[in-house]
């Protein structure tokens, strides 16, 4: 089997279809219809057969379409570690979710990444239901964000930070200062970082106990913006309650009071169950669970996540 070969079978898994797959890596369908027949006379298994909906794949195709994402990136994983170590460096790739990405992540990989002066850290911000996308894909080395009760037995998790989401105002809100019933915290205006799009994070959740229909809810590129819109009168603000530490004590935004409007999240590290696991990922995990790094965290440097020092690589996933 050759790299082409299992890239053209990855792109028909992923599409379900010869002509999206010839699109997807630009060659011809003759090109994708050669790389599959010489796979299927190298396995002995016809792989897929064509029906009237699309393809359907054999016990044989389905098992290869899984062992070709898993060769592609480890042979993506490979040629970016072997050019790194050709610069004297190590790298660590991690995956973050929004909200970890921009309350807690600063602090942490900051921190982290000055304890070796030969270590690079890359950082990406995906939604956590990618998560397990790209460690098998090995896209990424560890994950970090909400934990998930439906992770794969190949994956392995340790959680590492609880955290509690409030809701907070200007103090010139019309909430401000009193208890607030239900039925009127529905009829506010929410505003909303990117978590808010997950369905199953703590803020999607917190929305749908209230029944805020979508069209009060305005999401923001990051929570400090919506943070910022907030302080500024026009609506209600869903936070991690450490990182507003300093805007409740000067005053800047204040708490709405109501039942229901304190949650609690944990947050994880995820990682491919392997019998030798990459020992920087190992020393990240452990890490994380030190007073040091907790601290870290819970106040960081005040760097936002594009403000990196140059050994930080920060790539914005869709």
């Amino acid at each position: 089997m050759t790299p082409a070969q299992l890239r053209v079978f990855a792109a028909i898994a992923r599409h379900g279809s010869s002509r999206e797959a010839s699109n997807e890596l630009q060659v011809s369908e003759a090109a994708v219809s050669g790389h599959v027949a010489a796979l299927r006379k190298e396995l002995g298994d016809d792989l897929f057969v064509r029906t009237g909906s699309g393809i359907s794949f054999t016990p044989g195709g389905l098992r290869l379409a899984s062992r070709a994402v898993e060769m592609l990136g480890l042979q993506d994983q490979t040629v970016h570690e072997v050019r790194a170590a050709g610069d004297g460096q190590r790298v660590l790739r991690i995956a973050v979710s929004s909200l970890f990405g921009e309350v807690a992540a600063p602090g942490l990989i900051e921190l982290f990444s000055t304890r070796a002066d030969d270590l690079q850290v890359e950082m990406s911000v995906s939604p956590p239901d990618q998560f397990p996308r790209l460690l098998a894909s090995r896209a990424v080395d560890v994950a970090m964000g909400p934990t998930s009760q439906s992770n794969p037995e190949s994956i392995r998790v340790k959680e590492f930070l609880r955290y509690q989401v409030i809701a907070v105002v200007s103090p010139s809100h019309e909430v401000a200062g009193r208890h607030v019933d239900p039925k009127t915290l529905a009829q506010q205006k929410w505003l909303l970082g990117p978590s808010a799009a997950d369905a199953n994070s703590v803020a999607s959740r917190m929305l749908r106990r209230f029944g805020v229909p979508e069209a009060r809810q305005r999401i923001f590129q990051n929570h400090s913006a919506a943070l910022a819109e907030s302080a500024a009168g026009n609506g209600i603000a869903l936070c991690a309650a450490h990182a507003v530490s300093g805007e409740l004590a000067d005053g800047r935004l204040v708490r709405v009071q109501g039942s229901g409007l304190l949650a609690d999240g944990t947050w994880a590290a995820s990682w491919l169950r392997h019998e030798v696991t990459s020992p920087l990922v190992n020393e990240l995990v452990r890490f994380t669970s030190t007073p040091r790094a907790i601290q870290a965290m819970l106040t960081g440097s005040g760097t936002n996540i594009a403000r990196f020092k140059p050994r930080v690589h920060v790539t914005l996933w869709s």
